[in-house]
């Protein structure tokens, strides 16, 4: 019963159990450990009388209760913050002669009773563990908890209660993948945490990556080993990122950032060392990518280049490149990974790796010559984005430079932006397939926008048939309205008066019907027609 446990997530989580019985003698014992500045550990009511442990600032436990002769309280005050995420021992004991409070066998604070007045501890409602009655309930973790010498199966009842867990498990086994681009999860009482400080990223799940707009002559410096400023004690240097002796001689990097420019040439990335080796990323003068590996034993730096489009057209590029010894692999963009191999009388090892240059290279050690006089000058401008090396996030440490962490800096003027330095997500597309990709074997793609259209149809025919179909249907429409006009009022209205019915006007209209010839017929023929 040592760990039975329970994990508190939510402030209103609480467990309830039996009321206690502890009348004239309350020993109680528990063990906690938590990340939140307070919360009540237990509490158990009566009419007055009331017994309860809480967690009141980050150093200080307190202890109260009322037996009938008016609230007493013992509170222990740490030297250290509580809570820190680590164990520790509350033990209370209450009888008819004192009560005393103990914090990890070492804070102590004990208060004799009355001599005269009440000692029984008279209580009726549930023992809460947890917050209770509208107080500020405890969030952590609370195992071994026993009342008068009984261990509670906090256990047994989190397992039933909503917003306690059984145990103190928390939640990056179950949604510790959401922390991406190498951040670490980091274990809550009420949820979790994604921890991006060793990533380039940043937010919530370490997605929003970190980058500076760059103006002409902006250099981001990062020391990977100590640097002493001059004029110094030994106690007032500097000191930057320690590397172990792994880290100083290099057998492999991992390399990865986005950049956006619009000129060319310039040094996106240049690491220096304490010998002549280095590593350097550029942009040529035609804005093609290249890279630039000197580890010794070649006469000339073993150059790549990566592609031969001009990248220094104002969009987003992305390459991603690894060496391990002699292998190199580079991705560029979409595109598949391309993997290199170092000659064999070149050297594996990065020795004494000393300072990383974004944008342009100020160095007073050995830098090679042709590099600084092709390509830094006047620097690079544009956009750096989520730049990594070796698990270091160079361009945030600039950006993010506080008083523990100085080994990132810049010169010049640096903006945070993500200036739209992300990777391209366009899926890779064929020569096959791509409209835009000309070899000697398709001589006939249409530049002509006359020629031919993609679905085979002339668009000259197109354009007449469509003109015809409008003259048609306006003649049709104009039919239509001068028959409706014409054949508005006409038509034929036959009558059975005789002619003679005009002569005899004075007469009455029976008379001139019985003056005709044959009154009695009435010929079918004659009717009326109203159109």
């Amino acid at each position: 019963n040592y760990w039975n446990a329970a994990s508190f997530t939510t402030p209103s989580s609480y467990l309830h159990f039996a009321t206690f019985q502890g009348e004239t003698s309350a020993d109680i014992s528990f063990y906690f450990k938590t990340n939140a500045p307070y919360g009540v550990f237990l509490e158990n009511l009566g009419n007055t009388d009331f017994i309860r442990l809480e967690l009141k600032s980050p150093e200080v436990v307190s202890f109260s209760f009322d037996v009938g002769n008016g609230p007493v309280e013992l509170t222990v005050n740490s030297a250290t913050p509580l809570n820190d995420d680590q164990w520790h021992r509350v033990m209370a004991e209450r009888n008819v002669k004192e009560a005393v409070l103990q914090l990890d066998q070492t804070y102590r604070a004990s208060q004799l009773a009355p001599a005269q007045g009440h000692t029984r501890l008279e209580l009726f409602s549930q023992l809460y563990v947890g917050a209770a009655g509208g107080q500020r309930g405890f969030l952590g973790c609370i195992r071994d908890l026993r009342m008068n010498g009984i261990t509670l199966d906090l256990e047994e009842r989190a397992e039933v209660t909503p917003g306690v867990k059984p145990g103190c498990q928390g939640h990056c086994t179950s949604f510790g993948m959401y922390c991406q681009n190498g951040g670490k999860c980091v274990e809550k009482y009420n949820g979790y945490l994604c921890d991006c400080t060793d990533t380039a990223y940043d937010g919530p799940f370490c997605t929003r990556d970190i980058g500076g707009f760059f103006e002409a002559g902006t250099l981001v410096k990062y020391n990977f080993m100590p640097e002493a400023v001059a004029g110094a004690s030994r106690d007032s240097k500097i000191l930057t990122h320690q590397l172990t002796p792994q880290e100083v001689n290099l057998t492999k990097e991992e390399v990865a950032f986005s950049f956006s420019t619009s000129t060319a040439p310039a040094i996106l990335m240049y690491v220096s060392s304490r010998t002549q080796d280095y590593l350097a990323v550029v942009l040529r003068h035609n804005g093609s990518l290249q890279v630039r590996y000197n580890l010794g034993g070649l006469r000339e730096p073993f150059s790549i280049d990566v592609d031969q489009r001009n990248l220094a057209n104002g969009q987003p590029h992305s390459i991603n490149m690894s060496r391990v010894d002699r292998s190199i692999t580079i991705q560029l963009d979409h595109y598949p990974p391309v993997s290199y191999t170092l000659p064999d009388a070149s050297d594996t090892q990065f020795n004494l790796v000393k300072t990383l240059f974004l944008g342009k290279v100020f160095e007073t050690g050995h830098i090679d010559p042709v590099l600084i006089e092709r390509y830094n000058t006047p620097g690079f401008v544009g956009c750096l984005s989520r730049v990594q090396f070796n698990g270091i996030a160079p361009l945030k440490s600039a950006l993010r430079t506080t008083p523990t962490a100085t080994a990132g800096s810049y010169q010049g003027k640096l903006v945070e932006s993500n200036c739209g330095a992300s990777p391209l997500t366009i899926p890779p597309m064929s020569a096959a397939t791509d409209p835009w990709h000309l070899d000697n074997t398709d001589p006939e793609f249409p530049f002509n926008e006359e020629r031919v259209i993609p679905d085979g149809v002339n668009r000259d025919s197109a354009i007449i048939g469509g003109i015809i179909a409008v003259v048609i249907f306006t003649i049709l429409c104009t039919l239509v309205f001068l028959i409706r006009y014409m054949f508005r009022h006409k038509g034929t209205y036959h009558t059975n008066e005789t002619k003679g019915g005009g002569e005899s006007a004075a007469e009455s209209a029976d008379t001139a019907i019985i003056g005709t010839d044959n009154p009695e017929t009435i010929d079918e023929s004659k009717k009326e027609w109203f159109i």
